[in-house]
């Protein structure tokens, strides 16, 4: 048994459990939609009145078809356009036809999206200014040891620290710079051997 269908503005030829395309249908994976019939064919009836009959589909997922590209040209003219163009498309199965149901384990299952979960933003910590303002340098490089008696005092001795050093980074010292080396002497030149006269 087949029926023809509209959907879309198309016709389309559909059996118990086939999977087909159409345009974009308003309705979530794993609902049933009904498409109306205008032929069915049972062997050898025909039965163009299908008033009676009705063919159920179930939404299987929403998609986007291939891209057409569509490109307009003018010769000897530099007229060209360029456009594209992706359909807006359901996946769809054809659960029954009137009595005809499809079995149990030839349904295909709605693909459920993986569910993503956002990231919250990071709340970034005020920086205390006028604590880092007032310690000097010096203060921070050799700050002293504290005895902490719990994890909370820890964190709140360490984070003002830290806050000092992201204000207001201590300069390092510049590297010393080299004595320029003596100047070699230059080699002494030999003495040129007298010439007497005879």
């Amino acid at each position: 048994m087949y029926a023809i269908v509209r959907a879309g503005g198309r016709q389309e030829k559909v059996a118990v459990g086939d999977l087909i395309s159409l345009d974009r249908v308003q309705a979530k994976p794993g609902e049933t939609v009904v498409l109306p019939t205008v032929l069915i064919v049972d062997g050898d009836k025909v039965n163009t009145d299908a008033k009676g009959v009705t063919v159920t589909a179930e939404v299987i997922d929403h998609n986007r078809g291939p891209k057409i590209e569509i490109l307009r040209y003018k010769n000897k003219t530099g007229y060209r356009r360029r456009q594209g163009h992706r359909s807006d498309l359901t996946d769809v199965q054809i659960i029954s036809i009137g009595s005809e149901k499809i079995a149990a384990g030839d349904k295909a299952t709605a693909k459920a999206k993986p569910v993503v979960a956002k990231k919250a933003a990071p709340v970034a910590k005020a920086a205390p200014v006028a604590e880092a303002a007032e310690k000097p340098a010096a203060k921070k490089a050799a700050a002293p040891a504290k005895a902490v008696s719990s994890d909370s005092d820890a964190k709140a001795t360490k984070a003002p620290a830290s806050a000092a050093k992201k204000a207001a980074p201590a300069k390092k010292a510049a590297p010393a710079k080299k004595a320029p080396a003596a100047k070699k002497a230059a080699p002494a030149k030999k003495a040129a051997p007298k010439k007497t006269e005879k």
